[in-house]
C-alpha cells in the first residue's frame, strides 16, 4: 500500500494541527498504522498508534493527553490531531502501516521494524 501525509505547517506553540495520511487502496484496512517523527538530533521515535478495528490506540509519553489518533476506513485515512503543540513536536511526522497483528504488534507497536509501509513524510514546525 502507497500511503501519501499531508496538512503539515507552521504553527505557534499552543496551537493545533491535524495532519492526514491517505492510502492508495483499501488493504489498508486491514493493517494496523501509526506515527512516527524525526525531530532534529533525533532518530525516528513512535508517536502514535491505532489497530486496524480500532478498537486500541498507543501514544508515545511525551503526546499522550495531547494528540488524537484516528482512523476511517472507508475513505482509507489515518489522521492526528494534535493539540497544545510544544516547539519540541518540531519535526517530519511520517504514516507507516504494518501487516503483523495480535500480541505481536500489540507488544510491538512503537518499533519501526514491524512497519512494511511508509509514507514521504510532512514537516511539522512549531515556534516558541
Amino acid at each position: 500500500v502507497q500511503l501519501q501525509a499531508s496538512g503539515g505547517g507552521l504553527v505557534q506553540a499552543g496551537d493545533s494541527l491535524r495532519i492526514s495520511c491517505a492510502a492508495s487502496d483499501h488493504t489498508s484496512r486491514r493493517n494496523n498504522m501509526g506515527w512516527f517523527r524525526r525531530t532534529p538530533g533525533k532518530e525516528r521515535e513512535f508517536v502514535a498508534a491505532v489497530r486496524w478495528s480500532i478498537t486500541t490506540t498507543f501514544y508515545a509519553d511525551s503526546v499522550k493527553g495531547r494528540f488524537t489518533i484516528s482512523r476511517d476506513n472507508p475513505k482509507n485515512t489515518l489522521y492526528l490531531q494534535m493539540n497544545r503543540l510544544k516547539p519540541e513536536d518540531t519535526g517530519v511526522y511520517y504514516c507507516a502501516a504494518a501487516t503483523i497483528n495480535g500480541p505481536a504488534y500489540s507488544n510491538n507497536h512503537d518499533d519501526p521494524s514491524l512497519y512494511t509501509s511508509w509514507g514521504q513524510g510532512t514537516q511539522v514546525t512549531v515556534s516558541s
